[in-house]
């Protein structure tokens, strides 16, 4: 399972798969694209866009699918498909709001997503946990998304708190390479079961107990 870093001064959380139960969103988009175009969508193919942005998706679709120069016409349907998805509303995950308000009651938290603001803002709201976060960023408010490191790089500046001393809560092979990348500690509770990736630390959800007691024994106990 491995171990959380002790002593963690800041707490950034993805969203999507992770927080959020929004891959049910995307993944009936998904379905649907891929079924209009002749093909199933599996494991297999969840795999190739699942922690994606929305434009890399499309670019990683149009690959798949054999329709060389469409990338942007399927991000585009695609954001279009998840934005009437997420209208209807998406849960918190188990446990997700629990250690959220633990570790915000401890120390700075933060979201990073690879999903644009529309679509963060959105997820977030519809699981109650909008107002647990002061700060959040989104995929097309950086130059380089994930897999890239500057979202976590970004949050951690504006939590003040360097990267190594921090843990990032990630379920996707792109958040994690992105995480790593800006040096933190990487948590992964993945969303594709039999998924082996890399990790400080894993487990199956967010409400394992071990992870409220980690929560528990961070910082000073005031909130920030």
């Amino acid at each position: 399972m491995g171990s959380l870093l002790a002593s963690a001064e800041a707490v950034v959380f993805d969203c999507d798969g992770l927080l959020v139960d929004t891959e049910a969103c995307w993944t009936v988009a998904e379905t649907a694209i891929f079924a209009a175009h002749g093909h199933l969508f599996g494991p297999e193919q969840k795999a190739l866009v699942i922690g994606r942005t929305v434009e890399d998706a499309g670019e990683a679709m149009a690959e798949y699918l054999g329709r060389p120069g469409a990338g942007a016409e399927l991000a585009a349907e695609l954001l279009e498909r998840v934005r009437k998805e997420l209208h209807r509303g998406a849960a918190a995950l188990p446990g997700a709001a629990e250690l959220v308000r633990a570790c915000r009651a401890a120390v700075p938290i933060a979201v990073a997503s690879n999903s644009p603001r529309e679509l963060l803002d959105a997820a977030l709201w519809s699981a109650g946990l909008a107002d647990c976060f002061t700060h959040s960023f989104a995929a097309d408010e950086v130059r380089s998304p994930k897999p890239a490191p500057e979202l976590y790089l970004t949050a951690c500046e504006t939590l003040g708190v360097a990267p190594k001393c921090s843990v990032a809560f990630e379920d996707s092979a792109t958040g994690i390479a992105s995480a790593r990348a800006a040096g933190l500690c990487v948590a992964v509770v993945p969303s594709l079961s039999g998924a082996d990736l890399d990790h400080d630390w894993l487990g199956t959800s967010l409400a394992e107990r071990e992870l409220l007691d980690w929560a528990g024994r961070l910082g000073d106990g005031t909130v920030r």
